[in-house]
Protein backbone atom coordinates (compact mmCIF):
# COMPACT_ATOMS: atom_id res chain seq x y z
CA UNK A 1 0.00 0.00 0.00
CA UNK A 2 1.06 3.38 -0.87
CA UNK A 3 0.82 6.08 1.72
CA UNK A 4 0.82 9.22 1.58
CA UNK A 5 3.66 11.83 1.53
CA UNK A 6 2.44 14.46 4.28
CA UNK A 7 2.60 10.93 6.78
CA UNK A 8 6.79 9.82 6.62
CA UNK A 9 8.14 12.12 8.31
CA UNK A 10 6.16 11.21 11.47
CA UNK A 11 8.12 8.53 12.18
CA UNK A 12 11.01 10.31 12.73
CA UNK A 13 12.47 10.07 16.49
CA UNK A 14 12.03 13.09 18.29
CA UNK A 15 13.61 12.25 21.78
CA UNK A 16 16.21 14.95 21.20
CA UNK A 17 15.09 17.13 17.73
CA UNK A 18 11.70 18.40 16.96
CA UNK A 19 10.12 17.87 13.45
CA UNK A 20 8.03 20.91 13.52
CA UNK A 21 8.56 23.92 12.22
CA UNK A 22 7.70 27.16 14.05
CA UNK A 23 7.15 30.65 11.85
CA UNK A 24 7.52 33.74 14.00
CA UNK A 25 5.27 36.95 11.93
CA UNK A 26 6.08 40.39 13.27
CA UNK A 27 3.35 42.33 13.10
CA UNK A 28 3.51 46.16 13.24
CA UNK A 29 0.80 46.62 15.64
CA UNK A 30 -0.40 44.69 18.74
CA UNK A 31 -2.04 41.44 17.61
CA UNK A 32 -6.11 40.82 18.50
CA UNK A 33 -6.09 37.38 19.41
CA UNK A 34 -10.38 37.02 19.17
CA UNK A 35 -9.58 38.18 15.26
CA UNK A 36 -6.52 36.62 14.17
CA UNK A 37 -8.52 32.87 15.58
CA UNK A 38 -11.65 33.84 13.53
CA UNK A 39 -9.15 35.03 10.48
CA UNK A 40 -7.35 31.48 10.98
CA UNK A 41 -10.07 29.39 10.82
CA UNK A 42 -11.62 31.14 7.90
CA UNK A 43 -8.22 30.81 5.97
CA UNK A 44 -7.65 27.04 6.97
CA UNK A 45 -10.94 26.44 5.11
CA UNK A 46 -8.55 27.19 1.73
CA UNK A 47 -5.90 24.29 2.88
CA UNK A 48 -8.12 21.14 3.72
CA UNK A 49 -5.10 19.23 3.07
CA UNK A 50 -3.47 20.92 6.44
CA UNK A 51 -7.10 20.24 8.68
CA UNK A 52 -6.50 16.43 9.39
CA UNK A 53 -5.29 14.48 12.72
CA UNK A 54 -3.14 11.56 12.59
CA UNK A 55 -4.37 7.83 13.32
CA UNK A 56 -3.05 4.78 12.80
CA UNK A 57 -4.26 1.80 10.56
CA UNK A 58 -4.60 -1.69 10.77
CA UNK A 59 -1.28 -2.36 9.07
CA UNK A 60 0.08 -0.02 11.91
CA UNK A 61 0.96 2.66 9.55
CA UNK A 62 0.27 6.44 10.06
CA UNK A 63 -2.97 8.56 7.98
CA UNK A 64 -3.78 11.53 8.17
CA UNK A 65 -7.76 12.03 8.00
CA UNK A 66 -9.69 14.86 8.11
CA UNK A 67 -9.93 17.04 11.01
CA UNK A 68 -13.13 19.69 11.40
CA UNK A 69 -12.75 20.96 14.82
CA UNK A 70 -11.06 24.74 15.41
CA UNK A 71 -7.84 25.81 14.75
CA UNK A 72 -6.52 26.35 18.04
CA UNK A 73 -5.05 30.03 18.69
CA UNK A 74 -3.27 30.72 22.25
CA UNK A 75 -1.73 32.76 24.20
CA UNK A 76 2.14 32.31 23.80
CA UNK A 77 3.42 30.72 26.96
CA UNK A 78 6.58 29.14 28.10
CA UNK A 79 5.34 25.32 27.69
CA UNK A 80 2.97 25.39 24.83
CA UNK A 81 1.46 21.99 24.28
CA UNK A 82 2.58 19.26 21.38
CA UNK A 83 1.36 19.16 18.10
CA UNK A 84 -2.08 16.42 18.10
CA UNK A 85 -2.77 16.52 21.31
CA UNK A 86 -6.31 17.47 22.78
CA UNK A 87 -5.48 21.00 24.05
CA UNK A 88 -4.92 21.74 20.04
CA UNK A 89 -8.01 19.70 19.15
CA UNK A 90 -5.65 16.99 17.84
CA UNK A 91 -4.32 19.05 14.73
CA UNK A 92 -0.99 18.86 13.21
CA UNK A 93 -0.53 22.67 13.46
CA UNK A 94 -2.08 25.69 15.60
CA UNK A 95 -0.71 28.90 16.13
CA UNK A 96 -0.04 31.28 19.71
CA UNK A 97 0.57 35.27 19.75
CA UNK A 98 2.13 37.39 22.18
CA UNK A 99 2.61 40.96 21.73
CA UNK A 100 3.08 42.08 17.80
CA UNK A 101 4.03 38.42 17.41
CA UNK A 102 1.88 35.59 15.76
CA UNK A 103 3.57 32.20 15.81
CA UNK A 104 2.46 29.11 13.64
CA UNK A 105 3.47 25.53 14.65
CA UNK A 106 2.93 22.68 12.05
CA UNK A 107 4.64 19.45 11.55
CA UNK A 108 7.33 19.36 8.94
CA UNK A 109 5.89 16.03 8.20
CA UNK A 110 2.66 18.55 6.72
CA UNK A 111 4.85 21.06 5.24
CA UNK A 112 8.14 22.83 5.43
CA UNK A 113 8.77 26.56 4.40
CA UNK A 114 7.69 26.55 1.11
CA UNK A 115 4.45 24.83 1.77
CA UNK A 116 3.83 26.83 5.08
CA UNK A 117 4.54 30.34 3.79
CA UNK A 118 1.48 30.05 1.28
CA UNK A 119 -0.91 29.41 4.47
CA UNK A 120 0.63 32.01 6.61
CA UNK A 121 0.20 34.87 3.69
CA UNK A 122 -3.55 33.87 3.47
CA UNK A 123 -3.90 33.87 7.39
CA UNK A 124 -2.19 37.49 7.44
CA UNK A 125 -4.33 38.15 4.80
CA UNK A 126 -7.65 37.28 6.25
CA UNK A 127 -6.35 38.96 9.84
CA UNK A 128 -5.69 42.44 8.00
CA UNK A 129 -8.78 42.36 6.30
CA UNK A 130 -10.87 41.02 9.23
CA UNK A 131 -9.24 43.70 12.20
CA UNK A 132 -8.86 46.74 9.63
CA UNK A 133 -11.86 46.31 7.88
CA UNK A 134 -10.22 46.54 4.38
CA UNK A 135 -9.28 44.28 1.26
CA UNK A 136 -5.86 44.65 0.82
CA UNK A 137 -4.56 44.31 -2.72
CA UNK A 138 -2.45 40.76 -2.55
CA UNK A 139 -3.08 39.42 -5.92
CA UNK A 140 -0.23 36.35 -5.31
CA UNK A 141 -1.95 35.77 -1.66
CA UNK A 142 -4.14 32.89 -1.69
CA UNK A 143 -7.57 33.82 -0.36
CA UNK A 144 -10.12 32.46 1.32
CA UNK A 145 -12.67 30.61 -0.88
CA UNK A 146 -10.05 30.56 -4.02
CA UNK A 147 -9.61 27.34 -5.83
CA UNK A 148 -6.84 24.73 -5.11
CA UNK A 149 -4.17 25.42 -7.57
CA UNK A 150 -4.04 22.42 -10.32
CA UNK A 151 -0.87 20.98 -8.84
CA UNK A 152 -1.06 22.03 -4.93
CA UNK A 153 -1.89 18.26 -3.68
CA UNK A 154 0.27 16.96 -6.11
CA UNK A 155 2.25 14.29 -4.51
CA UNK A 156 5.67 13.31 -6.15
CA UNK A 157 6.69 9.67 -7.67
CA UNK A 158 9.24 8.67 -10.30
CA UNK A 159 6.97 8.88 -13.19
CA UNK A 160 7.90 12.83 -12.74
CA UNK A 161 11.86 12.38 -12.57
CA UNK A 162 14.41 13.13 -14.98
CA UNK A 163 16.12 10.32 -17.18
CA UNK A 164 18.64 11.89 -17.90
CA UNK A 165 22.48 10.54 -16.41
CA UNK A 166 23.46 13.56 -13.89
CA UNK A 167 25.09 16.10 -15.37
CA UNK A 168 27.27 16.22 -11.70
CA UNK A 169 27.89 14.14 -8.78
CA UNK A 170 28.73 15.37 -5.34
CA UNK A 171 31.81 13.36 -3.97
CA UNK A 172 32.39 15.48 -1.14
CA UNK A 173 35.79 16.48 0.45
CA UNK A 174 35.05 15.23 3.85
CA UNK A 175 33.86 18.81 5.73
CA UNK A 176 34.06 19.09 9.37
CA UNK A 177 30.85 18.55 10.78
CA UNK A 178 30.88 20.52 14.80
CA UNK A 179 31.21 17.09 16.81
CA UNK A 180 31.58 18.69 19.99
CA UNK A 181 28.86 21.09 19.87
CA UNK A 182 26.26 18.52 18.66
CA UNK A 183 27.22 16.71 21.51
CA UNK A 184 26.51 19.16 24.37
CA UNK A 185 23.65 20.49 22.74
CA UNK A 186 22.22 16.88 22.54
CA UNK A 187 23.01 15.53 25.68
CA UNK A 188 24.35 18.27 28.16
CA UNK A 189 21.03 19.59 29.73
CA UNK A 190 22.82 22.67 31.02
CA UNK A 191 24.78 23.22 27.74
CA UNK A 192 21.80 23.11 25.51
CA UNK A 193 20.29 26.13 24.92
CA UNK A 194 18.31 26.28 21.32
CA UNK A 195 18.07 29.72 20.37
CA UNK A 196 18.21 32.36 17.43
CA UNK A 197 18.92 35.75 16.70
CA UNK A 198 17.44 38.17 14.09
CA UNK A 199 19.46 40.57 11.36
CA UNK A 200 17.60 42.36 9.46
CA UNK A 201 18.65 43.91 6.22
CA UNK A 202 17.61 46.46 3.60
CA UNK A 203 17.63 44.92 0.18
CA UNK A 204 18.51 47.28 -1.22
CA UNK A 205 21.66 47.15 0.13
CA UNK A 206 21.90 43.68 -0.75
CA UNK A 207 20.92 43.95 -4.14
CA UNK A 208 23.42 45.95 -4.45
CA UNK A 209 26.15 43.91 -3.07
CA UNK A 210 25.18 40.95 -4.60
CA UNK A 211 25.17 42.96 -8.18
CA UNK A 212 28.66 44.15 -8.16
CA UNK A 213 29.85 40.71 -6.72
CA UNK A 214 28.26 37.52 -8.94
CA UNK A 215 26.64 36.92 -5.69
CA UNK A 216 22.40 36.02 -5.41
CA UNK A 217 20.88 36.28 -1.64
CA UNK A 218 21.84 32.61 -0.64
CA UNK A 219 25.48 32.22 -2.16
CA UNK A 220 26.17 35.36 -0.79
CA UNK A 221 25.50 33.68 2.81
CA UNK A 222 27.07 31.02 1.97
CA UNK A 223 30.35 32.64 1.55
CA UNK A 224 29.86 34.60 4.79
CA UNK A 225 29.51 31.97 7.37
CA UNK A 226 32.11 29.88 5.69
CA UNK A 227 34.47 32.98 6.43
CA UNK A 228 32.82 33.47 9.41
CA UNK A 229 33.63 30.20 10.54
CA UNK A 230 37.24 30.47 9.05
CA UNK A 231 38.20 32.66 11.65
CA UNK A 232 37.07 30.46 14.60
CA UNK A 233 37.65 27.32 13.49
CA UNK A 234 40.77 25.25 14.30
CA UNK A 235 42.76 24.83 11.04
CA UNK A 236 42.79 21.17 11.71
CA UNK A 237 39.75 21.38 10.29
CA UNK A 238 40.75 21.62 6.54
CA UNK A 239 37.13 21.71 5.04
CA UNK A 240 34.07 24.20 5.53
CA UNK A 241 30.91 22.73 4.18
CA UNK A 242 27.73 24.71 3.42
CA UNK A 243 24.38 23.14 2.74
CA UNK A 244 21.53 24.37 0.72
CA UNK A 245 18.02 22.90 0.81
CA UNK A 246 16.41 23.03 -2.68
CA UNK A 247 12.67 22.61 -3.64
CA UNK A 248 12.93 20.80 -7.01
CA UNK A 249 9.22 21.07 -7.67
CA UNK A 250 9.25 23.24 -10.08
CA UNK A 251 11.49 21.87 -12.82
CA UNK A 252 9.64 18.58 -12.34
CA UNK A 253 6.58 20.11 -13.12
CA UNK A 254 4.53 20.50 -9.58
CA UNK A 255 5.67 23.89 -8.76
CA UNK A 256 2.84 24.81 -6.45
CA UNK A 257 2.97 21.02 -4.60
CA UNK A 258 2.34 21.59 -0.76
CA UNK A 259 4.58 18.74 0.60
CA UNK A 260 8.08 18.91 1.41
CA UNK A 261 10.16 17.95 -1.54
CA UNK A 262 13.26 18.89 -0.91
CA UNK A 263 17.14 18.18 -2.18
CA UNK A 264 20.23 19.41 -0.74
CA UNK A 265 22.88 21.30 -2.36
CA UNK A 266 26.64 20.94 -0.79
CA UNK A 267 29.67 23.56 -1.20
CA UNK A 268 33.15 22.94 0.34
CA UNK A 269 35.12 25.30 1.35
CA UNK A 270 38.85 24.66 1.17
CA UNK A 271 40.57 26.70 3.99
CA UNK A 272 43.09 28.19 1.92
CA UNK A 273 40.04 28.99 -0.87
CA UNK A 274 38.37 31.14 1.76
CA UNK A 275 41.38 33.56 1.77
CA UNK A 276 40.35 34.37 -1.89
CA UNK A 277 38.12 37.26 -3.12
CA UNK A 278 34.24 37.48 -2.70
CA UNK A 279 34.50 37.62 -6.79
CA UNK A 280 36.04 34.30 -6.97
CA UNK A 281 34.04 32.45 -3.52
CA UNK A 282 30.53 34.16 -4.62
CA UNK A 283 31.11 32.76 -8.58
CA UNK A 284 32.26 29.29 -7.09
CA UNK A 285 29.47 28.34 -4.64
CA UNK A 286 27.12 30.14 -7.57
CA UNK A 287 28.87 27.26 -10.09
CA UNK A 288 27.82 24.64 -7.32
CA UNK A 289 24.71 24.97 -6.52
CA UNK A 290 23.54 25.54 -10.31
CA UNK A 291 25.12 22.08 -11.09
CA UNK A 292 23.35 20.69 -8.23
CA UNK A 293 20.23 22.24 -9.02
CA UNK A 294 19.82 20.78 -12.57
CA UNK A 295 17.05 17.87 -12.66
CA UNK A 296 18.82 15.27 -13.77
CA UNK A 297 20.89 15.89 -10.29
CA UNK A 298 18.10 16.71 -7.82
CA UNK A 299 16.43 13.42 -9.66
CA UNK A 300 19.18 11.23 -8.85
CA UNK A 301 18.85 12.04 -5.59
CA UNK A 302 15.53 11.82 -5.23
CA UNK A 303 15.41 8.59 -6.74
CA UNK A 304 17.26 7.46 -3.39
CA UNK A 305 14.53 9.11 -1.13
CA UNK A 306 11.44 7.44 -3.15
CA UNK A 307 13.17 3.84 -2.35
CA UNK A 308 13.56 4.38 1.18
CA UNK A 309 9.72 5.33 1.44
CA UNK A 310 8.70 2.75 -1.22
CA UNK A 311 10.29 -0.38 1.26
CA UNK A 312 8.93 1.97 4.32
CA UNK A 313 5.26 1.44 3.11
CA UNK A 314 6.22 -1.95 2.78
CA UNK A 315 7.33 -2.15 6.50
CA UNK A 316 4.34 -3.08 9.27
CA UNK A 317 3.95 -2.00 13.19
CA UNK A 318 5.03 1.87 14.04
CA UNK A 319 8.02 0.28 16.04
CA UNK A 320 9.55 -0.99 13.10
CA UNK A 321 8.68 1.96 10.68
CA UNK A 322 10.64 4.41 13.49
CA UNK A 323 13.50 1.58 13.62
CA UNK A 324 14.34 1.59 9.56
CA UNK A 325 13.63 5.34 9.17
CA UNK A 326 15.99 5.88 11.70
CA UNK A 327 18.42 3.71 9.79
CA UNK A 328 18.12 4.56 6.35
CA UNK A 329 16.72 8.67 6.67
CA UNK A 330 18.93 10.43 4.22
CA UNK A 331 19.13 13.01 7.06
CA UNK A 332 20.38 10.98 10.00
CA UNK A 333 20.72 7.45 8.84
CA UNK A 334 24.21 5.57 7.32
CA UNK A 335 24.26 7.25 4.42
CA UNK A 336 23.45 11.27 5.67
CA UNK A 337 25.60 14.08 4.24
CA UNK A 338 26.13 16.77 6.48
CA UNK A 339 27.88 19.94 6.20
CA UNK A 340 29.49 22.54 8.86
CA UNK A 341 26.66 24.47 8.37
CA UNK A 342 23.05 25.31 6.49
CA UNK A 343 22.02 28.05 4.89
CA UNK A 344 18.26 28.31 3.62
CA UNK A 345 16.69 31.03 1.58
CA UNK A 346 12.73 31.19 0.72
CA UNK A 347 13.13 33.82 -1.73
CA UNK A 348 11.04 36.64 -2.39
CA UNK A 349 7.50 36.11 -1.02
CA UNK A 350 4.89 38.64 -2.86
CA UNK A 351 2.76 40.12 0.23
CA UNK A 352 1.72 42.98 -1.70
CA UNK A 353 -0.47 45.71 0.27
CA UNK A 354 -0.25 43.35 3.22
CA UNK A 355 3.56 44.05 3.76
CA UNK A 356 2.30 47.46 5.27
CA UNK A 357 1.32 45.64 7.88
CA UNK A 358 4.26 43.25 9.08
CA UNK A 359 7.08 43.98 9.75
CA UNK A 360 9.16 40.61 9.02
CA UNK A 361 8.49 36.55 9.24
CA UNK A 362 10.94 33.72 9.18
CA UNK A 363 11.04 29.70 9.69
CA UNK A 364 12.19 28.79 13.51
CA UNK A 365 13.41 24.98 13.47
CA UNK A 366 16.11 22.43 14.68
CA UNK A 367 19.26 22.87 14.13
CA UNK A 368 23.15 24.19 14.75
CA UNK A 369 24.60 26.94 12.58
CA UNK A 370 21.50 27.11 10.70
CA UNK A 371 20.60 30.51 8.84
CA UNK A 372 16.96 30.82 7.48
CA UNK A 373 15.97 33.93 4.89
CA UNK A 374 13.39 35.42 3.51
CA UNK A 375 12.04 38.98 2.47
CA UNK A 376 8.85 40.57 2.45
CA UNK A 377 8.63 44.57 1.51
CA UNK A 378 11.78 46.05 0.99
CA UNK A 379 13.87 44.27 3.74
CA UNK A 380 16.13 40.90 3.86
CA UNK A 381 15.29 39.15 7.36
CA UNK A 382 18.16 36.39 8.35
CA UNK A 383 17.28 33.83 11.47
CA UNK A 384 21.05 32.69 13.21
CA UNK A 385 19.83 29.81 14.51
CA UNK A 386 22.17 27.39 17.53
CA UNK A 387 22.03 24.87 19.74
CA UNK A 388 24.28 26.38 22.05
CA UNK A 389 24.32 29.91 23.99
CA UNK A 390 27.61 30.84 21.99
CA UNK A 391 28.76 34.40 20.81
CA UNK A 392 31.82 33.47 18.83
CA UNK A 393 29.92 32.13 15.83
CA UNK A 394 27.51 34.88 15.52
CA UNK A 395 29.56 37.77 16.59
CA UNK A 396 32.14 36.38 13.68
CA UNK A 397 29.31 36.06 11.19
CA UNK A 398 28.81 40.10 12.12
CA UNK A 399 32.92 40.50 11.41
CA UNK A 400 32.28 39.46 7.94
CA UNK A 401 29.50 41.66 7.35
CA UNK A 402 31.28 44.50 8.89
CA UNK A 403 34.19 43.89 6.49
CA UNK A 404 32.21 43.73 3.28
CA UNK A 405 30.29 47.36 4.60
CA UNK A 406 27.08 45.51 4.62
CA UNK A 407 25.11 47.20 7.01
CA UNK A 408 22.47 45.35 9.33
CA UNK A 409 20.56 45.64 12.60
CA UNK A 410 20.52 42.82 15.02
CA UNK A 411 17.91 41.15 17.70
CA UNK A 412 17.79 38.25 20.09
CA UNK A 413 18.99 35.96 21.35
CA UNK A 414 15.60 34.20 21.66
CA UNK A 415 14.40 30.73 22.50
CA UNK A 416 13.35 28.53 19.89
CA UNK A 417 9.98 27.44 21.99
CA UNK A 418 9.71 24.31 19.40
CA UNK A 419 6.97 22.15 20.18
CA UNK A 420 6.83 18.32 19.57
CA UNK A 421 4.37 15.91 18.12
CA UNK A 422 1.94 13.36 20.39
CA UNK A 423 1.16 11.11 18.04
CA UNK A 424 -1.57 8.08 18.57
CA UNK A 425 0.62 4.71 19.50
CA UNK A 426 -2.47 2.45 17.82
Amino acid sequence: MHYSWDTYRLYTDESIFSMTVRVRVIMKEEVDIDILRKSVNTAIQRYPYFSVKAAVDGYGAYVLLPNPREIVVLPTRPNLPDLCTEEVNEHLLYLDTEGKDIYVNISHSLAGGKGTIPFLMTCIWQYVSDRYQIEPYAPAIRKPGSPLLPDELSEPNESILSQEKPIYTYLGKNPAVLAKDYFAGMFIPWMRNPNYRIITFAQNDLVSYTKGHDASIASLFMVVMAKALDRVLPESMKVIGGEIAHSPCANLGIPNAHCDLLTHLHVDYEREQLKKDMMFLSTMTRGAIFLQSDPSVSSEELRKLFSIYEALDKVRGLKNKRKYIKKNSLSTGKDAKHGTFIVNYAGWTDWGEVADYVECFFPITEGHLLIEITSIGDRVVLSFMQLLDKDVYFNAFLSVLDELGIPYKTDGPYPKGLVKHRLPKR
